[in-house]
């Protein structure tokens, strides 16, 4: 801070000579006009001289005109190049009071609209902190001084936790929602630290906070590994063995805390078995659907295509959405080809093949490369999603 106020007291200092400097002015012009009015009494002296010397018969009246020009040019000269006093009609204590309360007022004022504190903590924040204390007290003057930052409330919650102040990390997390809504992600964390507050008691307050949080995204991992926690303390084993279950589908394949999850898998089913429970097996996966089909393209359209024409074999409900539910891109030089089309050919994931009974095969050729319009196309009759039976497409008709 020190540089801060060095270039504020600099930036004062031309400030306040503004005020100063026609102060000194005045003085100056002061003591010029003190030194024209000694010119005009010596002036004045030298003719009251001149007056005696006449008077005693000395001078002559030639002489004592003479005497006079003389000395008129004498004062001439000495108060050549002065200028005409200045009238001030502020007088002099007005620009000193106004310098004395220049800064004092604006320092007042930078003191009550000012960010020291914020220019303080930038200055700290350049620097990685040594202890987790001393992040934690950053954090902490970091929300005093911007109480509505998000951001702030909750990382500093996040560091509550990992400090085991869960009370203290509910608060943060609450204050965070207010500030930057109810998320999912959000509510799920003030949940955790909520249920850790009390005690590990499951509260009305812990559940409606999950129960909002997974209606908005039943994948909201936070509030998934709660509810598996307390199935778990309240020997609810088998809800437990669910809950972890599906934020363990959530997790990547490296996330380090897939381990750890396992193992309370482990230790919940050994649990169940050893009370004379049975695990109950989750419900199949849907299988995928993944359809084989040969494109040809018929003997008297070969002399009416480009070998790099494009060629868009794709699936599309016959009940349902317009658009492709699965899509390969060839040309005609790929012609006669074999393509798969599956689940994972899908343009989006919700527009799968295996979530639509019947569909329809189609291969168009596009000289644009548009997928949606062509020159040429073929059509299959409809079929069940889950034909595993090759699949056989010839194109011969115009694209209408």
């Amino acid at each position: 801070m020190i540089d801060f106020w060095l270039a504020a007291g600099l930036l004062l200092l031309v400030a306040l000579s503004f005020l100063l400097i026609p102060v000194l002015r005045s003085r100056r012009a002061q003591r010029e006009e003190d030194r024209t009015a000694l010119n005009v009494a010596l002036y004045q002296e030298r003719v009251a001289e001149l007056q005696a010397q006449q008077e005693e018969g000395v001078l002559d009246a030639a002489q004592m005109d003479a005497g006079r020009a003389e000395a008129a040019r004498e004062l001439l000269a000495d108060t050549e190049g002065v200028e005409a006093p200045q009238v001030s009609r502020l007088g002099k204590p007005l620009p000193l009071l106004a310098a004395i309360l220049v800064p004092v007022l604006g320092l007042g004022l930078y003191l009550h609209f000012g960010a020291s504190d914020k220019v303080e903590l930038t200055r700290e924040f350049s620097q990685a902190p040594k202890t987790m204390e001393e992040m934690t007290q950053r954090l902490e003057r970091a929300v005093a001084a911007q109480p509505d930052s998000a951001e702030g409330t909750y990382f500093l919650g996040r560091t509550y936790m990992a400090q085991d102040r869960p009370a203290d990390a509910a608060k943060m997390f609450e204050r965070t929602v207010n500030l930057a809504g109810r998320q999912p992600e959000l509510l799920g964390q003030w949940a955790q630290a909520q249920y850790f507050a009390d005690g590990k008691k499951w509260s009305d307050k812990v559940q409606a906070l999950t129960d909002e949080a997974l209606k908005a995204d039943p994948k909201e991992v936070t509030s998934l590994g709660l509810l598996g926690i307390a199935a778990f303390e309240g020997e609810r084993y088998q809800d437990a063995i669910d809950y972890w279950n599906r934020l363990l589908a959530q997790l990547p394949p490296d996330d380090k805390s897939r381990e750890a999850l396992q193992g309370g898998i482990t230790r919940a089913t050994e649990k169940l078995v050893a009370s004379g429970g049975k695990v109950a097996q989750a419900p199949a996966a849907k299988a995928s659907a993944l359809l084989k089909v040969s494109v040809d393209l018929a003997a008297d359209l070969k002399n009416k295509v480009q070998p790099g024409d494009s060629v868009f074999i794709f699936a599309r409900a016959i009940s349902g959405p317009p658009a492709p539910l699965a899509v390969k891109r060839m040309t005609v030089a790929d012609l006669p080809v074999t393509v798969e089309l599956g689940d994972a050919d899908a343009m989006m994931p919700q527009l799968k093949l295996s979530n639509f009974p019947e569909v329809q095969l189609v291969a168009r050729i596009s000289r644009a490369g548009k997928p949606t319009a062509g020159e040429w196309i073929g059509r299959s009759q409809p079929l069940a999603s889950s034909t595993t039976a090759p699949q056989t497409l010839t194109i011969d008709s115009p694209d209408k």
